[in-house]
């Protein structure tokens, strides 16, 4: 395998975790989990999580897989949308 291939194979794994990784950060972080908290009081899970999935996205240009992780590590979210 190329480094190429190696390099695309663990950004494609990535990619489809990265929403995860994401909470994971806000979870692991005081202050960030801190202002998740109140986000979340004041505007709503739902749009909040919602919100950050889709800033994820967009940040790193990517594209919806038709499939969703289902079972998550962080315990901020209870599934989320996979990307390629």
């Amino acid at each position: 395998m190329t480094s190429k291939k190696i390099a695309d194979a663990a950004i494609k794994i990535l990619n489809q975790k990265i929403t995860n990784e994401i909470f994971l950060i806000i979870q692991n972080d005081r202050e960030l989990m801190h202002n998740y908290l109140r986000a979340v009081e004041s505007n709503g899970l739902d749009n909040v999580n919602q919100t950050i999935g889709k800033e994820v996205k967009k940040a790193y240009k990517l594209k919806n897989l038709n499939d969703r992780e289902d079972n998550p590590t962080c315990t901020l979210i209870q599934s989320h949308q996979k990307f390629e």
